[in-house]
């Protein structure tokens, strides 16, 4: 993942880290934190949010204001060390984890937004495995816009299984993530048939 920031594979300019459009077009930006803001601030108490794989923050940034602690994870060092210089409160963790196979931070609201889709079956069912650990899950994952077969497997990187005609179910086999509830938040169609971009909520127990 670091080659990716340092490549610049995700676009942007060659001194800034960018985690690509998804997190940019206010197209898509947008209508999702006015989803996940909503979510949040219907709790008399703030939850504590852990944003795993936060990317450049620009969209994390936007939602601290509505947890207790809001702590971001990602794997790329060098982008890390960026944030804890550029995004500063009391409210703000960042840590440098693998969260495929290092422990995940406590908490009580796990974001994913466009994480899983980069990685294989076995990251994936890893990171399932200590989702449990969360009452709420909000994930967001890039899918074809008509039916598909769920969860091919894929080699960890830039690419994600929309060139399969695939994308995560966590709920399919072989993940079988049980939960309490599912809630389509947030379902964005791409132009020129470049498939959807859909928020889910599970709630855990």
């Amino acid at each position: 993942m670091e080659q990716i920031y340092e490549k610049n594979l995700w676009g942007g300019n060659n001194d800034e880290f960018y985690s690509g459009f998804g997190s940019h077009q206010s197209e898509l930006v947008k209508p999702y934190l006015d989803v996940v803001s909503t979510f949040l601030i219907s709790f008399e108490e703030p939850l504590i949010v852990c944003d795993l794989g936060c990317g450049d923050f620009n969209i994390g940034k936007e939602l601290v204001q509505y947890s207790k602690k809001y702590i971001a994870v990602d794997i790329a060092e060098n982008l890390i060390q960026r944030n804890k210089e550029t995004f500063k409160s009391e409210k703000i963790e960042f840590h440098c984890r693998d969260i495929a196979k290092e422990e995940l931070p406590k908490g009580d609201c796990a974001i994913l937004r466009n994480v899983l889709q980069h990685l294989s079956n076995k990251e994936v069912k890893s990171i399932i495995e200590k989702l449990g650990g969360y009452k709420y899950v909000i994930l967001t994952e890039h899918l074809p816009r008509v039916a598909f077969i769920p969860n091919k497997d894929i080699i960890s990187g830039q690419g994600i299984r929309l060139k399969k005609q695939s994308g995560i179910d966590l709920l399919a086999p072989p993940f079988n993530f049980e939960v309490k509830e599912t809630k389509e938040l947030l379902s964005i169609s791409l132009e020129d048939d470049k498939g959807v971009i859909v928020t889910k909520l599970y709630i855990v127990y």
